[in-house]
């Protein structure tokens, strides 16, 4: 009979999601493979089983948090309307950061040097930027949006949802109107700004 695997899946996802949340609130020099031990209940030793070591387990937490967003944006499934598509969509990027806060500072806090993923660096060859960019095009190419280019107009909501996720998890203000400013912002780029409805 083989003997059962002590350092498992269940381990290694419990490992990243607390190595996650020290890199978001205490910062990367709070991670220490002993304190993540301790802290995950487990020993140093099934750390190094399943990471290799500290720059391994951090590449592995931003892999991770970057595959759960990209799930989650994965759910809004296209339809014929990319207007509703691309504000349901602004909706899970929203819920995904409510989810995840720690693993949303992850991904878009402070770079730790020598264990952010390269391919990370430049949002227009990032798969995870390529829904909100597919649907843009989608809207584009149906004659929906102003006479600018698919790219700037992603850039443009995303900097908004990205920058209003940052004010709410920061606590900067108390209420973003996140639903009401998404919408205002879509409505600018549209040709029709009836085809969204106000918030």
């Amino acid at each position: 009979m083989p003997r059962p695997r002590i350092h498992d899946e269940t381990l290694r996802l419990r490992l990243l999601e607390q190595a996650g949340r020290l890199l978001a609130e205490e910062g990367p020099q709070a991670l220490s493979l002993r304190k993540l031990a301790a802290e995950a209940g487990t020993s140093t030793t099934a750390v190094y089983s399943l990471f290799g070591g500290k720059t391994e387990l951090v590449h592995d937490v931003y892999t991770e948090a970057f595959r759960r967003f990209g799930a989650k944006l994965a759910e809004v499934q296209p339809t014929d309307d990319p207007v509703e598509d691309l504000r349901r969509l602004a909706l899970a990027y929203r819920a995904y950061a409510l989810a995840n806060p720690h693993l949303y500072a992850v991904m878009f806090g402070r770079p730790i040097p020598g264990a952010e993923p390269e391919d990370k660096a430049d949002p227009e060859r990032d798969e995870d930027f390529r829904p909100l960019l597919d649907l843009v095009i989608r809207a584009e190419e149906a004659g929906l949006l102003i006479d600018v280019p698919a790219r700037e107009v992603a850039l443009g909501l995303w900097a908004i949802v990205h920058g209003l996720m940052s004010l709410e998890l920061n606590r900067n203000v108390e209420d973003t109107r996140y639903e009401l400013v998404v919408g205002a912002a879509m409505r600018g780029w549209l040709r029709d700004p009836s085809l969204l409805s106000p918030a």
